[in-house]
C-alpha cells in the first residue's frame, strides 16, 4: 500500500472539511459554479433606438439634420463683422453662395458644440492665385478651430495650410481636391472640448474628416484655436458657438450645408 498517497488524499480531505466549517461559521456560501448564460440576457430592449430616414441622394441630407443653406437663403447666416445684420454673401442661381470679397466672413445664428456637419465647396472656375491665395477660406468650429477650405487641386503650399488641414495644426492624410471647376464635399464628425469646473482643459477636441469621401483626418486631436502666428491653444473655457465661414479675399463658393448636433 502506498501511504504517501493515503496521507496525501486524508489531508485534502481535512483541508476541504476545514473550509466547510469556517463556511458554515461566517456565513459565506461555498464555492459554487455559474449560472449558464443564456442569449436574451445580453440583449438590450429599451430605449428603442431612434429612427432617422437617411436622404436618398449621397451627400443630402438625413431627416434630423438642421438646414444651414438649400439653394434658396441664407436666413440661417448672419454677418461676422455685426452678427445683427444678415449675411452678406451673394446667392447664384438659387444653387450656391459665394463669399463677396472685403465684406467679412458670415456666421450661423444657431450655436452647436459635437456634431455632423456636410459642406460642399468650390474654387471660382478661373483660377487666380497661387499657394494660400487659391480659393481660400475655412469652416470654424466653435468660431475658434479652423478646417482649411482652399484649391489644393495642383497648387503647392505648407502641407498643414493645405485643403483639409486642421489649420497649422494637422496636415490631411492625402490630398482628395478636384478640380476648380468640380465641387468638393467634407463630411465632418466633431467633438467638441471639455472643461473642468474651474476652466482648465479636460479633454481637447477631436475631429474626423471625409474629405469627397476619403478619409483625411482620422479622430485627430485639435490643439487649440487655429492661430496664423504662434502656437495653438486653449485660451479659456467655453461652450456651444457659431460656426463660421472665413472672408479671405477669394470667391469661394458653397452649397448643401447641413448640420446634425451630436
Amino acid at each position: 500500500m502506498n501511504y504517501k498517497t493515503i496521507f496525501t488524499g486524508a489531508l485534502l480531505l481535512s483541508i476541504s472539511i476545514q473550509i466547510g466549517a469556517q463556511n458554515k461559521h461566517t456565513g459565506v456560501p461555498p464555492e459554487v459554479s455559474p449560472m449558464p448564460m443564456k442569449p436574451e440576457m445580453t440583449e438590450i430592449w429599451e430605449p428603442e433606438v431612434s429612427v432617422v430616414t437617411p436622404a436618398k441622394t449621397l451627400g443630402d441630407a438625413p431627416s434630423d439634420a438642421i438646414i444651414l443653406f438649400d439653394g434658396s437663403s441664407l436666413d440661417q447666416w448672419v454677418s461676422q463683422k455685426d452678427n445683427s445684420q444678415p449675411a452678406p454673401w451673394k446667392i447664384i442661381d438659387n444653387n450656391y453662395f459665394e463669399v463677396v470679397p472685403g465684406s467679412g466672413g458670415i456666421s450661423t445664428q444657431m450655436k452647436f458644440g459635437d456634431c455632423q456637419i456636410h459642406i460642399e465647396f468650390s474654387a471660382p472656375d478661373v483660377v487666380e492665385g497661387h499657394s494660400q491665395g487659391r480659393g481660400n477660406s475655412g469652416l470654424f468650429l466653435q468660431n475658434r478651430y479652423e478646417l482649411q477650405i482652399l484649391d489644393s487641386y495642383n497648387n503647392r503650399t505648407y502641407r498643414n495650410g493645405q485643403a483639409a488641414s486642421i489649420y497649422k495644426d494637422h496636415a490631411p492624410l492625402v490630398n482628395a481636391m478636384r478640380s476648380p471647376l468640380e465641387w468638393n464635399s467634407y463630411d465632418i464628425i466633431y467633438t467638441a472640448p471639455r472643461f473642468k469646473a474651474d476652466g482648465r482643459l479636460d479633454a481637447k477636441a477631436k475631429i474626423t474628416v471625409l474629405h469627397n469621401g476619403v478619409l483625411v483626418q482620422n479622430n485627430v486631436e485639435i490643439n487649440g484655436n487655429t492661430y496664423y502666428v504662434g502656437l495653438h491653444n486653449y485660451p479659456s473655457a467655453h461652450g456651444d458657438d457659431v460656426l463660421s465661414l472665413q472672408d479671405h479675399g477669394n470667391k469661394t463658393q458653397f452649397r448643401n450645408i447641413w448640420v446634425r448636433p451630436l
